[in-house]
Parts: C-alpha cells; structure tokens; sequence
C-alpha cells in the first residue's frame, strides 16, 4: 500500500503535515493516545497525528462485531464519558463508534492485526480471555492477545499502562527509586509459564518461555501500529528487565 509522504487533515486545515519517523514518545492530537514510530507532524506548529490517525476511513467494520457499523468521529459522541471496547482507555478524541450497538474503538484498536507472526511466534487477538491475563491477573473486560499454546494472556489494555509508565520513566526524568516501583510490577514471564507447566516436559516449557519472551515485543509493535523490531525492542527490553 503507498503512503503519503504529505496530506492535509480537516483538524489542522491551515499546514501540510508530513511523515515522519521517531523514537521519542508522542501524544496524539487526534485519539490523544500515546505513540512512536510512525506519525504526521506538522512543521510549523506542535501537531501530530498517529499514522492509523491520519489515514482512518470515513466508516469500518470489525469481525469481533458483526452486526455493527462503526462510523469515524473526531470528538466523542453523546454527552456521557466512553471507553474504548478494546483498550478499556477513556475515549478523548478520534473514535468509531457504532450507534447501534454503542460501542467503542480507538483507530489504532480498530487497526489491531488478529494474528501476530514474526517468523517465531504466533499470537491470536481475542475479543475476550481465555485464561487469567499474565500481567494484571484479571479476566477484566478489553481485548487480549493470546499465545498458540494457550498459557499466555495478555491485556491490550496491560501493554498500554507498561508502555506509558515506562515511557516516563525513560524520558520523564521519573526518579530512580519509581523505576525500580515499576520494574518489580512487571511479572517474570518465564517464571510464570514455568509454574503452569509444572511437572510437564521441559521442552514444553522452554518453548512456551520463548513465545512470552517474544510477545512483548510483538504486541507492543502491533499496539504503536508500527511493525519495526527497533520499537518492539527497546520498549519491549526495557518492560522485560
């Protein structure tokens, strides 16, 4: 699929905004969701779009919902406050909304691939869970992804909070005594798969701790809609340490 290196948004009429790479966190002027990696930055003023943002269509469907048809609006619809079905984050900006079924999706979420593959693992995205989420523990409402092998679970909305509070301990000079707080939040992947294939076979369990290894890194690059493994990395290590 081409892309445009330049477009102009109905949002931001008065300049061009153009594509762009960073590595640097930004706050999008569309979903107001977090991103990285790939967006449209205006060059004259402090503004950016999400690349899913940007190039989202006037109206979707989705297969987790059939019977729905969602339609794109720049600001939240009705008066009440929304969250979004997938991600659980309050709605502030660009959303599809179904008015039938009055449920919600950020672009980015509506975006989500349903299989994760790098070449080394799979993952499969579910509308709800089928086991206990590895990260908060819950079966909470929110979309997750989900290992081949069925022992690993994981929020969309768990990779998002893990994105942001890391996000801000790398660059929001967050003191070090907070980073080690969020550090001993995140969960041993491994020590956890161990423990639910205890007494199984050991090549069992070491594939199953390569799939958790590798999932991180996946996810995170499937939420910030940018499939680089540079991203997935550096914010995937730093959740893992």
């Amino acid at each position: 699929m081409k892309i445009d290196k330049e477009i102009s948004h109905p949002i931001h009429p008065h300049h061009k905004l153009k594509l762009e790479y960073t590595e640097i966190p930004f706050n999008c002027d569309g979903c107001k969701e977090a991103g990285i990696g790939l967006k449209y930055k205006c060059l004259r003023c402090e503004f950016d779009l999400h690349k899913a943002c940007a190039a989202a269509r006037p109206s979707i469907t989705h297969p987790f919902y059939n019977k729905c048809d969602f339609q794109l609006h720049y600001t939240p619809p009705g008066g009440a406050r929304r969250r979004c079905d997938a991600c659980r984050n309050e709605v502030l900006g660009f959303v599809y909304h179904c008015g039938r079924c009055d449920f919600d999706l950020h672009p980015c979420c509506a975006n989500l691939p349903q299989v994760l593959d790098d070449g080394e693992h799979t993952l499969y995205l579910c509308l709800k869970l089928s086991g206990a989420c590895h990260r908060c523990g819950g079966k909470g409402p929110g979309w997750s992804y989900r290992s081949e092998c069925r022992a690993y679970n994981l929020h969309v909305s768990c990779v998002k909070e893990l994105l942001v509070e890391s996000w801000q301990a790398m660059y929001l000079n967050v003191d070090k005594n907070k980073v080690r707080e969020i550090q001993t939040r995140i969960p041993s992947l491994k020590g956890t798969l161990q423990n639910h294939h205890h007494g199984g076979r050991g090549g069992k369990v070491r594939k199953c701790c390569e799939i958790a290894g590798g999932a991180v890194r996946i996810i995170v690059s499937a939420i910030l809609g940018d499939p680089t493994a540079l991203i997935g990395a550096v914010v995937g290590g730093f959740m893992s340490k």
